[in-house]
Order: structure tokens, then sequence, then C-alpha cells
């Protein structure tokens, strides 16, 4: 199974089946397990065993201590990406980039205004499509520039609803 896994402003690809896993092109033989009552995982990695503290954050995010050092990775399947691709959710957090219709739809609420601040995971408009809601949310952290729909119209797949800059210093 193929997994991206975000760290710091890079995206590492990994592939695993079974025991061989391949990151960043990268072949090692890995085995993650789980130490009962506890958040640390014990790692055997090419025959060395490293004890990591994980503790998950919601939604494909981990809070992974190593050396002392505490790091937020997201990790998302092929699948996920993919579908997150498709609903113009595939941005990468650091980079202002317009908020785009996923599908045609009715905007049912815009939930920012020009000039507000949005961190990542902030809610922005909420689309109807098909009689389901689907609240879209922002990628990462920015200023919303311009908003290009009111709550009642129509839009269409590919469509311009918000417009960012970067957040301010």
């Amino acid at each position: 199974m193929k997994y991206f896994v975000s760290a710091g402003g890079r995206e590492i690809e990994v592939e695993v089946d079974g025991e061989q896993v391949v990151a960043a092109g990268r072949r090692v033989t890995a085995s993650l397990t789980t130490i009962p009552g506890s958040p640390v995982r014990q790692l055997l990695l090419d025959g060395r065993s490293v004890a990591l503290p994980i503790e998950p954050a919601g939604s494909g995010r981990w809070a992974v201590t190593l050396h002392g050092e505490r790091r937020e990775l997201e990790v998302v399947d092929a699948r996920t990406r993919h579908i997150r691709s498709l609903t113009g959710d595939d941005r990468k957090p650091g980079g202002p980039a317009n908020l785009v219709a996923p599908m045609p739809g009715l905007v049912v609420r815009v939930q920012v205004q020009p000039g507000d601040e949005v961190p990542a995971g902030a809610p922005l408009v909420v689309l109807e499509a098909m009689k389901m809601e689907n609240q879209l949310k922002s990628a990462g952290p920015g200023r919303v520039a311009a908003v290009r729909v009111q709550p009642g119209q129509a839009v269409e797949k590919g469509q311009v609803l918000l417009e960012f800059a970067a957040p301010a210093p």
C-alpha cells in the first residue's frame, strides 16, 4: 500500500508491502508494534529498535516524538490523496491558493469574509451537492482576499469560491 507522509513542509512517498518498506526510494525492513496501555510504538528498522511515542491528532495527523523532538506528521494513503485531488483539497499547507468548487452545487453558507486570517483546517464554505452538505476547509493558513460567491448561489465544478493571499506577518 502506498502512503504519503508530510512533515515540516516535506512530503515522502512510502510504499509498504508486509515488512518491506520503500521510503523516499530507500528499501528497508520495518515493523511497528503497539505497547499496550501506552502511546509508545516499538519500531524495528533494519534490525535496530526505536521507541516512538505517537499520539493521534485527528484526520490522519500524528504527533511523533523522536530523540526528544516532537514532530507533527500527516499520513494519507494513495486513495485519500486521489480523492483530495478531485475535491480541490490537495493543496500543500503553507501556500495560499484559491478555493474552487469540487463539484457543481449550491452555496449554503460562506463562513469567512475578506480580510479574515484562517488557520489550516478552518471551515470556509458549505456547498450542497446531491442533497448532501459538504464543508470545504482551508488546506493551510492564509488570509481571505476575496469572496466570490454568496449563499443561495449555484456554482459549477472548478469555479473559484474564495481567493487567498499570504497570511499577514
